[in-house]
């Protein structure tokens, strides 16, 4: 295994990786939701740029090198991109690797992310044949050290191996991700709805999901869709 420099308190030196890759653009929307002219938002003239940060290649700086460098040693064709920005580091992992590499990121003892803080899901329509991804958030108690893991899969066949066996925190965040967005987390040990109703039908935080004129169940209510909640004066 390579050499890994460490500082006197055990951590690894890091400098600063300059800015990270050149953003990417992913979408262009004009105001908050709906066709030009039916937002009734307030927000209807609103012009938004929706961009990602760039990739960067190896090598990388400080300890974002030694976790690279470890990975790539023992899993070659795990880490799909890698993204730098605002000094946080994000490995986009291919999905049959995932577990593998919990293990490793927990285990190893110049990594030791012995903490998964949360997973939560992301919507990209605009992404074919990558529209879901999952966001790890995982922690090194030991080394004091956050690092960022991404999945994406296609809406048509959204499974992901579940992490539960390496970090057994992952379990209700997991639960809720396939609630909002319906990501399958394969080898959970109960996934079943978090948030919302066995019977639900749909998935409330994917982008396609309607905006109000949903049934409120258990009050006989119903939301209006939002074009007929209220009008500005133009």
């Amino acid at each position: 295994m390579a050499e890994h420099s460490m500082d006197d308190q055990g951590g690894a030196r890091l400098a600063h990786v300059p800015g990270g890759g050149v953003p990417t653009i992913i979408d262009t929307q004009q105001g908050m939701w709906g066709e030009p002219g039916q937002d009734v938002s307030g927000f209807a003239t609103l012009n938004r740029q929706f961009d990602m940060p760039g990739q960067v290649a190896p090598p990388l700086d400080g300890w974002f090198a030694i976790v690279d460098n470890i990975v790539t040693e023992q899993l070659p064709d795990a880490i799909e991109a890698r993204f730098v920005d605002r000094d946080e580091l994000t490995l986009r992992v291919a999905p049959a690797y995932l577990t593998a590499l919990a293990r490793i990121l927990r285990d190893d003892p110049y990594l030791r992310f012995e903490v998964c803080c949360s997973v939560s899901g992301v919507h990209y329509p605009m992404q074919t044949g990558a529209e879901l991804h999952a966001v790890y958030h995982v922690l090194s108690i030991t080394h004091n050290r956050r690092l960022r893991l991404e999945v994406a899969v296609p809406q048509d066949n959204p499974h992901i191996l579940s992490v539960t066996r390496t970090w057994p925190m992952a379990n209700y965040h997991e639960r809720e991700t396939y609630d909002m967005f319906g990501i399958i987390f394969d080898g959970h040990p109960a996934l079943t709805r978090l948030l919302m109703p066995d019977d639900w039908v749909g998935y409330p935080q994917r982008k396609d999901y309607p905006l109000g004129g949903v049934d409120v169940q258990f009050k006989g209510a119903r939301v209006a869709p939002p074009d007929k909640r209220r009008s500005y004066a133009r």
